[in-house]
């Protein structure tokens, strides 16, 4: 059975910085990729991959920059990774970073992906692929990944490190030199995108201390066939035009309305058990804030009616949010 990928938002914020300083314009990039602003304040939150891709071509487009996907990995490098970033830094050798990062990328930063390595003779391949089909942004993420690739070869090789070249998958790539120029080497269109350099440096050992490595304790990315959880994901994130609505939902997990009903009843579940309990978690939150008006609550909910979140907090409750707020410790 396929699933749906999520990556970790921290991408986000440098794509608005990038935006900002380029005089564009961060709201209708949100606007246009039909996404909620308040995502770039939470970096570690899970979001679906599909929407990062398009959150990157919005922003590209915006600015006119081509190569914008390139420059934001490349200059964020090893630390744009985050928890993964620090786990890779931690290898003795290129080669076990490789292998690391294929080991942890589905459980610290993105699933329906793949990363490795492809040997060929004196060549070697550092590969990436995203396996779930998404059309619209796979080679603005694909060049955005060559970035944080270039990042954990240097790791080892050092900052002026260049690959023999790079491969982008597509018919054409809009912007080539200007992307050629940012990645340090010639770019090539192939059935898989990565980089490729020599296999004698796969031996490089890490020229830095190893890390004492903290418990990762970022929220885990929902398994890409748990579609309960994916579905959890997406309501907390919430959409920028209110409550998000079970059909758009549907659109955004790539599922008809009767399919997702159906997969989430074999789970013991249903979107409107899903959605109560979100509904909850997160107004329960924002009701143990002394002072804040239930109005304002109401709006950081995306409820542009108090009454309709305080009808809907008491069909998840059974109570009005006045009176859960009296008795949540």
């Amino acid at each position: 059975m396929s699933g749906v990928g999520f990556t970790r938002a921290r991408s986000i914020g440098p794509v608005i910085q990038a935006v900002e300083a380029s005089g564009g314009s961060v709201a209708r990039v949100f606007r246009r990729a039909a996404l909620p602003a308040s995502l770039v304040d939470e970096p570690d939150r899970p979001v679906l991959l599909r929407d990062q891709f398009r959150l990157l071509t919005c922003a590209a487009r915006e600015i006119g920059d081509d190569a914008l996907p390139a420059r934001l990995s490349v200059d964020s490098g090893l630390q744009g990774l985050g928890p993964l970033g620090l786990r890779v830094a931690a290898a003795p050798t290129l080669r076990h970073a490789i292998e690391r990062a294929h080991a942890l990328t589905p459980k610290l930063l993105q699933t329906a992906t793949w990363t490795g390595l492809t040997v060929r003779g004196p060549l070697a391949q550092y590969g990436y692929a995203v396996t779930e089909l998404i059309g619209i942004g796979r080679q603005e993420n694909e060049i955005l990944a060559l970035g944080y690739l270039l990042g954990v070869v240097r790791h080892f090789m050092g900052p002026s490190w260049q690959p023999t070249r790079a491969i982008v998958t597509g018919g054409a790539l809009p912007g080539r030199l200007t992307i050629e120029a940012v990645l340090g080497c010639p770019i090539t269109l192939g059935p898989h995108a990565g980089l490729i350099f020599p296999v004698d440096i796969l031996n490089a050992i890490n020229p830095g201390p190893l890390s004492d490595l903290e418990p990762d304790e970022a929220a885990p990315i929902p398994d890409p066939i748990d579609w309960a959880a994916c579905l959890t994901e997406l309501l907390r994130a919430g959409e920028p035009s209110g409550p998000p609505k079970l059909d758009r939902l549907c659109d955004r997990l790539g599922l008809t309305r009767r399919t997702l009903q159906r997969r989430l009843e074999a789970q013991g579940t249903s979107f409107a058990k899903i959605r109560g309990q979100v509904l909850i978690t997160r107004a329960e939150a924002l009701l143990r804030t002394p002072g804040l008006p239930i109005g304002e609550i109401a709006y950081q909910l995306g409820y542009s009616d108090p009454a309709h979140f305080s009808r809907a907090f008491r069909q998840a409750t059974g109570q009005s949010p006045r009176a859960a707020a009296r008795t949540l410790p």
